[in-house]
């Protein structure tokens, strides 16, 4: 029942129980809205910083392009990292806020991995790393903005820990794998490898892991109601699978 929905009190002291009811509600209702306030607050200072500090790092490409090509590439890749965890600390403020939305649409799963892997593509030209990739003939139900932003962590991980071999992605049943010829996962650390700040033996040996990107992708799916599934073997290699349901799956 409503705290406006009481009924009418029958004496003084379900009088003062009332007001004290109304008194709490409004109290909480006050206290909503600023934690609300507060939330778009912080949004919009990191949307705002986020864009701020990507002027200079364009500046800082447009440079490179008239400076020495061994040098130029060390510091691309530098840049290319600050400009992920910049877009990391992005999306990770917009995922914990209650202001954020989600747009349900049918989205080319083809089109949207083929710009995933554009994205990358400097990357796989350094390490000379091979791309099995034959097209999906595939739509799907869901936020094209979110699953894009998954998608490229799944590949950001599998190139930071291949050092050798190829990245594949295919369809085999209603998941879309992203598969590596990698340093593999341990069996211990599989279980964990998506909870928020662990970075597990892999990444401590490596010195490049967040613990970040996993976690949220893991968030994100989970918001999208869609799986996620890691398989891994030290040494050979890891698989990861986004897992549909039939109902979000469709080719028209």
């Amino acid at each position: 029942m409503e705290i406006q929905q009481l009924p009418l009190p029958g004496n003084l002291i379900e009088s003062d129980y009332q007001d004290l009811l109304k008194k709490l509600s409004a109290a909480h209702s006050q206290l909503e809205n600023t934690k609300a306030e507060k939330e778009q607050e912080i949004l919009d200072y990191f949307t705002m910083w986020v864009h701020q500090i990507k002027i200079p790092i364009s500046a800082l490409h447009l440079i490179l392009q008239d400076e020495d090509r061994e040098v130029t590439e060390e510091m691309r890749e530098q840049l290319f990292k600050i400009d992920q965890y910049v877009e990391l600390i992005l999306q990770y403020v917009r995922l914990g806020s209650t202001s954020t939305d989600y747009h349900f649409q049918k989205v080319d799963l083809d089109a949207m991995i083929r710009e995933s892997f554009k994205k990358y593509a400097s990357v796989f030209i350094r390490k000379r790393l091979s791309v099995h990739y034959d097209g999906i003939d595939q739509r799907i139900v869901t936020d094209s903005k979110w699953l894009s932003f998954v998608l490229e962590q799944i590949v950001s991980n599998a190139l930071k820990y291949t050092k050798e071999g190829a990245i594949s992605i295919y369809l085999e049943e209603n998941a879309v794998v992203i598969e590596d010829t990698g340093i593999g996962i341990r069996p211990e650390d599989i279980p964990r490898v998506a909870e928020r700040n662990f970075t597990g033996f892999t990444g401590r040996e490596h010195k490049s892991a967040s613990g970040i990107g996993l976690y949220l992708s893991k968030q994100i799916l989970t918001k999208l109601e869609h799986q996620i599934k890691i398989e891994s073997e030290p040494k050979k290699g890891t698989k990861v699978s986004i897992v549909f349901d039939d109902k979000q799956m469709t080719t028209e």
